[in-house]
């Protein structure tokens, strides 16, 4: 990786400047009052100037929460910061307090929303959409000119000199910072500019003191570590001996165009959807917070480098549907795209002369990506590095700042946890390990199977204890695999593709053995899509019951749930093999047909007895004391009662861990 080099008077200037603006607050004072009817967070604003120099005219509100330390003064204060830059802080202020649980016992928490966002004088322009592919050049130009030349002041420096205003008017002697992704960047340049004001780190998926890196380097370099580690243990032996050769396979198969693949509705129709390179490795980032995806990244993969693209088509489009690629492609009520773009243009050094023009800007940008080799991208291209990075959008901004010196300032030998997701493409490992290197006695924790956001969504609690070891202090312990929801959620396995590549049903033989396991594989399949769902709807935090919930296939028709049966249409799993009919709690009466299939009808009575006709031949299985409790659909009553008993993630575990016993059984079938 680059290493950062520069000068260090840029630091110097920032410190200069931000004790400046601080002064001029540090006779202010937040007037704390009451949030609404919460008796738990207390509200308040901080008047900051816009420009820390003092040469531009302008005032920014700061919008503010404090939850008081229940015992002691709080003398120090806890400073919770978000992601982005763009994503606003406060509408997680109880979701930070959770996280952070007994460090605050002694500790004010201060969340607040950064310039230009949220509640603190948001940045908005008129007419702005952000496409699905971001913003077009125009766009942003616009957009820039709509702001005017104030744009220049909403970058890390900036709020890096209103925490510390924040600080000083608070009457904290000291501040622990906890940052998430961006939030890092801010917390690190804080430490550096203020470093005898920090008391301890918390780095969550991390961004150096000069990132991102404008070409995503670290992603590219990431992506064959992190479909081999999916692999690792041989979790992938019945999919594919090598992910990263097929991944090759298909993005050569693309070439610069698309391959065209189909997916089939909740009504059984089939749509024809656009697979490209760019697909596939926003997917591949969309993982980090979409375990499911990355559950079914490896074989979809297999499949198409088989010529299938069926698995595929499926996953871009359950990949579309989550709306998940990056932060500052998943907009809602609490992210500013204007300031994310004010941020991220103004300040990241770019591979341009900020006096060129844009033509000129990407330019000079793709003579750069073509000097890279190319193991740097592989199994991608440059191309695919404009499609996820800030070059597009960047190039048509209208700057109002020379480029910015590197920072390298050092760090204060503080108690620092760093935490990385080992499954994280948008802020790597590599990352992590660069910011370690260069601060004293700091503690790195790798955490397997997880992604993007590691206290939010480790299950297995080792980065929660991590955080409690800090401040006790006790040694940190490493984390063990196997503990997280995407080990509950299995890999999706290898869909066939066509009734001979599936083996007979024990004790049968020919066309029939194999659609009696094409009947298992298919049932399983309407499983497995339900229990994604039903993990969706858990990480949203509003499960909903399944009863009623309509899947397509993956080759043709649809299935629902009811309260009591689940009923097929034509549902297809594997080519040529349909299933139509009930499956309830007193038994099931099903139909197969199809061109590969042994047609006919089966009947599964409660005590578990499967009997029938399937190619002009009668069928019996006998029967199985466990089978009848695998037939029932999903039990609605009991899963809410999870999901009110704590933490979504963890009623998610227990769900699927229950889920998938039942799948166990309905493949006995």
């Amino acid at each position: 990786m680059r290493r950062i080099a520069g000068s260090s008077s840029a630091v110097a200037l920032l410190a200069l400047l931000a004790c400046t603006w601080a002064s001029a607050s540090a006779s202010a004072q937040i007037a704390w009052g009451p949030c609404g009817e919460s008796n738990e967070y207390a509200c308040g604003h901080l008047t900051v100037p816009l420009d820390p120099g003092g040469t531009a005219p302008g005032t920014i509100t700061l919008a503010t929460r404090r939850h008081r330390a229940p015992v002691g003064e709080g003398r120090e204060a806890v400073i919770a910061l978000a992601g982005g830059p763009g994503q606003a802080a406060i509408p997680f202020t109880e979701d930070f307090a959770q996280l952070l649980g007994p460090i605050l016992a002694t500790r004010d928490l201060i969340v607040f929303d950064q310039r230009g966002i949220g509640l603190s004088d948001p940045l908005s322009c008129h007419r702005f959409e952000l496409a699905a592919e971001g913003p077009s050049g125009q766009e942003v130009a616009e957009c820039a000119g709509q702001i005017g030349p104030s744009r220049s002041y909403f970058t890390t420096a900036q709020t890096v000199a209103d925490i510390e205003a924040i600080r000083q008017a608070g009457g904290y002697e000291k501040l622990v910072l906890y940052g998430t992704s961006y939030g890092t960047k801010v917390a690190e340049r804080y430490a550096q500019t203020y470093p005898d004001r920090v008391s301890a780190l918390v780095l969550d998926s991390v961004v150096p003191p000069n990132g991102p890196e404008p070409l995503d380097r670290p992603t590219f370099a990431a992506v064959p570590r992190v479909l081999r580690q999916l692999c690792a243990a041989r979790a992938c032996a019945q999919i594919t001996p090598e992910p990263v050769a097929d991944l090759a396979k298909v993005v050569k198969r693309i070439g610069a165009g698309a391959l065209r693949g189909r997916w089939i509705d909740e009504r059984g129709r089939a749509h024809t959807i656009a697979i490209t390179a760019n697909e596939l490795l926003e997917i591949l980032v969309a993982g980090d917070l979409e375990p499911a995806l990355r559950a079914g990244f490896p074989a979809a993969v297999r499949a198409a480098a088989r010529g299938d693209d069926a698995p595929l088509a499926r996953l871009v489009h359950e990949a579309e549907e989550t709306g998940e690629g990056s932060e500052q492609e998943n907009p809602d009520e609490s992210f500013d795209t204007p300031l994310y773009l004010a941020t991220t243009c103004e300040e990241q050094l770019f591979p341009w002369s900020r006096a060129s023009s844009p033509a000129r800007r990407l330019h000079e940008a793709s003579a750069q990506l073509d000097r890279l080799p190319a193991r740097a991208l592989a199994p991608f291209g440059p191309s695919n590095v404009f499609a996820i990075s800030d070059l597009q959008a960047c190039a048509y901004w209208p700057y109002t700042t020379p480029a910015p010196e590197p920072v390298q300032a050092p760090f204060p030998s503080v108690p620092t946890l760093i935490l990385s997701g080992a499954d994280d493409l948008r802020t790597p490992t590599a990352n992590a390990r660069e910011v370690a290197s260069q601060i004293p006695g700091s503690h790195l924790l790798v955490v397997p199977e997880v992604g993007h956001s590691v206290l939010g969504t480790d299950l297995s609690g080792c980065a929660g204890r991590a955080l409690q070891a800090l401040f006790k202090p006790a040694p940190i312990q490493p984390c063990r695999r196997g503990r997280q929801l995407l080990n509950l959620l299995g890999l999706t396995p290898l869909a066939p593709a066509r009734l001979s590549a599936v083996s007979p049903a024990r004790g049968f033989h020919g066309k029939i053995g194999r659609t009696l396991h094409a009947l298992s594989l298919t049932i399983a399949d309407f499983e497995r899509q339900a229990e994604v769902r039903g993990l969706s709807e858990l990480e949203s935090g509003a499960f909903a019951e399944l009863a009623g919930a309509r899947i397509g296939g993956l080759r043709a028709g649809w299935a629902k749930t009811g309260a009591e049966k689940l009923t097929l249409h034509g549902y297809s799993y594997v080519p040529g093999v349909t299933v139509t009919g009930t499956i309830g709690a007193h038994g099931a009466n099903l139909r197969l047909g199809g061109s590969a299939a042994a047609h006919g009808s089966l009947r599964l009575m409660s005590h578990g007895r499967l009997s029938g006709t399937l190619g002009g031949q009668g069928v019996e299985i006998p029967a199985r004391p466990t089978l009848s409790d695998a037939i029932v659909p999903l039990n609605a009553q009991a899963a809410p009662k999870l999901a009110s008993g704590g933490l979504v993630a963890r009623a998610a575990a227990g769900w699927i861990a229950g889920f998938r016993q039942r799948v166990a059984q309905l493949r006995s079938l």
